[in-house]
């Protein structure tokens, strides 16, 4: 798997193991970290000091901003009504639209959580592990379960630690 020239990788991006990523058309910012196994679409944002781990898939039209937290296999979607062929003919790019998803700064999200497009989750949200992200996650919201559901806030949460 290649880590393309099409990228557009930042200062200090770390990539542990470079042979077990496929990298295209990207953009990574600064001192972000990316794990083995995973793929990072065309046309996707990431931001600086994130941590994207192993076995993640961030398709075209995701944008993460900075300091955002991915955990292993989370997997982003792009197209809300996907299918293989248009008219019997196997589907081209021309044939669907991509819709974008934003992840907000400072933002967790769990291993295996999966991420429908067309939402935003907000500034410093935590995603469970496992969730299935349906619609849009408030700031500061602790989020969980399938479909995802709000369960608390971060700051409460923070602050009884």
């Amino acid at each position: 798997m290649p880590i393309a020239e099409s990228g557009k990788l930042g200062k200090d991006v770390r990539i542990f193991q470079p042979e077990l990523v496929n990298l295209y058309g990207c953009s990574i910012g600064d001192n972000t970290k990316i794990g083995a196994s995973g793929e990072i679409q065309k046309n996707a944002v990431i931001g600086a000091c994130c941590k994207i781990s192993s076995h993640t898939f961030v398709c075209e039209g995701v944008t993460i901003e900075d300091e955002v937290f991915i955990g292993h296999g989370v997997m982003f979607t792009n197209d809300l009504f996907p299918r293989a062929t248009a008219s019997g003919a196997l589907q081209t790019e021309a044939g669907w639209k991509v819709v974008p998803t934003r992840v907000c700064r400072g933002a967790s999200i769990g291993s295996g959580a999966i991420i429908l497009c067309g939402i935003t989750i907000g500034e410093h949200a935590m995603v469970g592990a496992g969730a299935m992200v349906t619609k849009d996650v408030p700031p500061h919201a602790v989020i969980a379960g399938v479909p995802a559901r709000v369960r608390g806030d971060v700051r409460t949460k923070e602050k009884k630690q």
